[in-house]
């Protein structure tokens, strides 16, 4: 399988090229030359089998350059009862006598779903690394999960660094403490004076520095990088094989999004034809998502309109993925990619409305919904009491964006909420609503207390190169 640019141009190479690549030289990112199409005969034989050995199946197709027996061997590596504190992996909860339920995401090192692909990577990265006698530094940036989810990932890892930027005072003060209590030679946290979306630009920057990018083995583990796409389709098969539903029965999902990476992979699996319903996109304050999903103009936020709520990991004015989303609704054209996203740097926004392209849109089954502080602080607090379950603020704004959808469609689908975070990473909000702290760990006791390791820098990309030349 060849990967190419969602801007167009020449082949990008098989899986491990574009694992270790990071953006694509045009700016774009990395796709598969096709969507491979899966039976339903398929999804019946993959409904007995471990987490492990279903990554297996939905993720060789693509992966064509490392032999088959290799990458057995390392989802098996990944996919461990004993890193995900559970031998489903991803358990399926349903919540009461609705046919509402909660897909567990949220049990691995890091307590955030970035886990379940980030393992993921870490374990390719050593493969590919240690076949190809190359090293890498990562370069990313973090609203909050991705960070630590990568840190954990790649500790003791041979042959890989990591940069990890996150916006300075902007992240909870569990999220703060379980990346900046890491003492590691490979580890580097770097609060940026800025947003999410400046550490997002500040990542492009440097990736589009090919000299730079070249001479330092910049790589990237953000949700641009294919391989996390791609690993975290498998959950969405896990979901929909977990319910007791005849195969080709669709069902619904609502994914809390800010950057469309998790969402996307669940359109990746309906794509292959995993039957999947309704996609329901759920954005805070920081709606960009839902208005374009409502409207069909996708306008991009600069960073002083980045409002900072209570669901910080969803604080985002722009959303890295959304260009695989276009890239496919408008046919695999490259070209046309490239073009809008001129337009976007020219006008801050793309406008859909009244061409063929708004008219793909609404057929893909995508719906959106918005929550506030407020609706998140009474679905935290109802779930509690209706459901004796706790969820962290990002969570509650997927649940009630699908119990809004449920109330105003009638459907008997099946709507699976995908759990984004353990609540104690948030647990100034998780009090706020129900008056309790959430339950913590035991290997996360008194880490807000922990001595830190990070370093501040100003929003400027020439600091930054600086700051990597000095440390690899």
């Amino acid at each position: 399988m060849n990967y190419v640019s969602t801007r167009g141009g020449a082949s990008l190479g098989q899986f491990c090229d574009v694992l270790l690549s990071g953006l694509a030289p045009d700016g774009g990112l990395a796709m598969p030359e096709r969507i491979v199409q899966i039976s339903h005969e398929d999804l019946a034989h993959w409904r007995t089998l471990s987490y492990a050995d279903l990554a297996y199946e939905v993720m060789r197709p693509y992966i064509s350059d490392i032999p088959a027996e290799d990458l057995r061997a390392i989802v098996h590596k990944t996919y461990r009862e004993d890193v995900f504190h559970s031998a489903d992996i991803a358990p399926l909860t349903r919540l009461g006598e609705d046919e509402l339920y909660l897909l567990e995401l949220s049990n691995g090192p890091s307590l955030a779903f970035k886990d379940m692909a980030m393992q993921f990577l870490g374990h390719a990265f050593e493969y590919v690394l240690e076949q190809r006698k190359q090293t890498i530094n990562i370069l990313g940036a973090t609203s909050g999960d991705t960070g630590s989810a990568a840190e954990y990932a790649m500790i003791g890892k041979d042959n890989v660094r990591v940069f990890m930027l996150s916006p300075h005072g902007r992240m909870s003060a569990f999220q703060q403490a379980q990346m900046f209590s890491i003492d590691e030679a490979n580890i580097h946290n770097i609060a940026l004076r800025g947003v999410f979306d400046d550490c997002q630009d500040l990542v492009k920057a440097v990736n589009a520095d090919a000299a730079f990018k070249r001479e330092h083995h910049i790589g990237a583990v953000n949700s641009i990088n294919w391989a996390r796409v791609l690993a975290q389709a498998v959950y969405y098969f896990k979901a929909y094989l977990a319910l007791d539903i005849a195969i080709g029965e669709p069902v619904d999902v609502c994914v809390p999004s800010g950057n469309f990476g998790n969402i996307f992979a669940g359109y990746l699996a309906k794509q292959m034809g995993l039957p999947l319903g309704k996609l329901l996109v759920a954005t805070n304050e920081n709606d960009v998502l839902h208005e374009f999903f409502t409207h069909g103009v996708y306008r991009i936020r600069p960073s002083a309109d980045v409002a900072k709520t209570s669901s910080p990991s969803m604080d985002i004015g722009k959303a890295s993925n959304f260009e695989r989303y276009l890239y496919l609704i408008s046919g695999n054209n490259g070209a046309q990619v490239a073009q809008w996203w001129q337009a976007l740097e020219r006008q801050g926004e793309i406008d859909l409305r009244g061409t063929p392209f708004w008219q793909a849109v609404q057929t893909s089954d995508f719906a959106s919904g918005r929550s506030t502080h407020a609706q998140r602080l009474t679905t935290i607090r109802e779930t509690y009491a209706r459901y004796d379950r706790l969820i962290d603020p990002h969570t509650a704004d997927g649940v009630f964006v699908a119990q809004q959808h449920r109330a105003n469609i009638i459907t008997t689908h099946p709507m699976i909420c995908l759990e984004t975070a353990l609540p104690v990473k948030f647990t100034d909000t998780v009090i706020e609503a129900v008056g309790e702290a959430p339950p913590r760990p035991a290997r996360f006791a008194n880490i807000e207390d922990a001595p830190r390791h990070v370093d501040v820098l100003d929003n400027d990309l020439d600091a930054l190169k600086a700051y990597i030349k000095q440390r690899v």
